[in-house]
């Protein structure tokens, strides 16, 4: 690189990474910027996560008068004496009265329903603009509407109006974080070991729904709005973080990206590298890249079929996301009641199986080099799963935990694949002939549509949960067969290419890919 364009290069670097270098007295490796992305990312979508996760602990604390809980009041009493106008357990107009469930739902509706939709033109400027200022705008934005949310409990606001407008803004700027985090660590991340790499980075949903449920559920004793101001907080400075450590791409601090992959990468004959070492996002595309219209990334093959499946998929992850601690807290588990606090931390444990969940499905498609058979197993696999935790949840404490992580295992498993590794084959398919300017965008459509789901779930929960549990998990159980179903295509042809690559006992060896991401279907 020439002087003067490193000049020019070093001084776009972020204030963190020169920071950094200065401290070193010399350039990062191309390997630590890869730990940097992936550390800060990890941070930042688990931020928004537990500004996410707040809402459903705090829903039994705002709605308690509809919880059964007759002779068990005393679970709600709080030792020490609060001078605050509030107490644990006297709940919080407009939520506390009869349609109080169906408002809180209509709550979830606001934020995600504005989340789903911001999604798709977050993913169209994310492949426009810097994503390190798209991610700390976005950020910022969501902390402080989220902070707003629990503003209400100090300034005594009973409109409800108010709380839904400040969800459907902070559902606004949520919607900024998947894409633009994807795209970064697409731009910086190899095909390898692509599912199980991604499997393991994506425990920021569930490490950032257990802290957050953690936090909010600290916190109720002192006045719910501390449950979102304290996550308000945690993702503004977390993206103030992302502002000053951030390296959006190689090119964007002057890493040589071909250095450092040939060092690990194997050769071909000619010089060339092999394919499964490529970088996600290729650089050998020359000339200027247009970024992916719409309508176009709509057509890549696989991305119809796996948007649709995520739809119910997130309707079902999602559920859980918002009413577990309250379905916890208003059912009976051998014979008592549990506590918001304690209804809440127990909630995490569905969370601690998302992790194991989506580990396991990104490393069983790696092995198998199947997305879609991995994706239809796991959604087959949870509707016994559902139905065994609704059935023998509440016989003990420890069949509801076991039982909680099973479903949260095979629930959040292919969620987790769907949304990083297939988002990323798909976001990097040959049919764009290296174009990278996609990435954001596909992921954007894929989970901008499981959001409609992830929209639509808790708030049939609100209304149906007021007459029977049974009935949400029967919801449940369906839309978990359809997302299974949806994929029937796809696992076909990858059991077909399954076959035909058997079949060969012998000749050369082609070139590997992921047949979801190859297969025209």
């Amino acid at each position: 690189m020439p002087e003067s364009e490193y000049e020019t290069t070093a001084q776009k670097k972020p204030l963190g990474i020169r920071f950094l270098e200065w401290l070193k007295k010399g350039t990062l490796s191309y390997k630590t910027y890869q730990v940097i992305v992936l550390i800060v990312t990890f941070l930042a979508y688990a931020a928004y996560h537990a500004a996410r996760k707040t809402t459903s602990i705090v829903k039994s604390a705002l709605d308690p008068a509809s919880s059964k809980l007759g002779s068990t009041a005393k679970l709600w009493e709080i030792k020490k004496p609060i001078t605050l106008p509030w107490t644990l357990g006297d709940g919080w107009a407009p939520f506390d009265g009869a349609n109080g469930t169906g408002l809180l739902g209509e709550v979830d509706l606001a934020f995600l329903a504005v989340y789903a939709m911001g999604m798709y033109f977050s993913g169209h400027l994310g492949d426009r603009m810097n994503l390190r200022i798209f991610l700390t705008i976005g950020m910022v934005g969501t902390g402080v509407f989220t902070s707003l949310f629990g503003a209400g409990y100090w300034a005594d606001i009973h409109n409800f109006y108010y709380f839904l407008a400040v969800q459907m803004l902070a559902g606004l700027f949520q919607s900024t974080g998947w894409p633009s985090v994807v795209a970064v660590v697409g731009n910086w991340c190899g095909k390898k070991k692509r599912g199980l790499i991604m499997g393991i980075w994506n425990a920021h949903t569930s490490i950032g729904n257990i802290s957050g449920s953690l936090i909010a559920a600290a916190m109720l004793s002192y006045g719910w709005g501390w449950s979102f101001v304290v996550p308000g907080f945690v993702i503004a400075f977390v993206g103030l973080l992302v502002f000053l450590f951030l390296p959006v791409n190689p090119s964007s601090v002057g890493a040589d990206r071909v250095e450092e992959d040939e060092s690990s990468s194997p050769k071909k004959s000619n010089g060339e590298e092999v394919g499964l070492t490529e970088p996600l996002l290729s650089s050998s595309f020359k000339g200027k890249q247009e970024a992916v219209g719409f309508i176009e990334a709509w057509k890549i093959p696989g991305v119809a079929p796996f948007a649709l499946c995520l739809f119910f998929s997130k309707l079902v992850a999602y559920t859980f996301l918002y009413w577990l601690p309250f379905y916890i807290s208003h059912t009976a588990i051998d014979g008592k009641y549990l506590s918001s606090g304690t209804a809440g931390n127990l909630s995490t444990l569905f969370d601690v199986g998302g992790v194991v969940g989506g580990i396991l499905a990104g490393h069983i498609s790696d092995r198998l080099n199947a997305r879609a058979i991995t994706a239809a197993g796991f959604m087959y696999c949870a509707i016994p799963a559902l139905y065994f935790y609704r059935s023998y949840g509440n016989v003990s404490l420890t069949m509801n935990i076991v039982l909680m992580l099973i479903t949260g295992m095979f629930v959040n498993g292919p969620y987790a694949l769907i949304t990083t590794a297939v988002s990323a084959d798909l976001g990097t398919h040959s049919s764009l002939k290296g174009n990278s300017r996609a990435l954001a965008t596909v992921t954007a459509i894929i989970d901008g549509t499981g959001s409609v789901g992830a929209a639509i779930g808790p708030l049939l929960t609100g209304y149906i949960s007021a007459t029977s549990w049974s009935a949400v998990f029967t919801m449940l159980m369906g839309a978990a067969f359809v997302a299974g179903l949806l994929l029937t295509k796809l696992v076909i042809a990858e059991v077909g290419a399954k076959i035909a690559e058997s079949s060969r006992s012998q000749g050369s060896p082609s070139q590997s890919s992921h047949p979801v991401a190859e297969l025209d279907v």
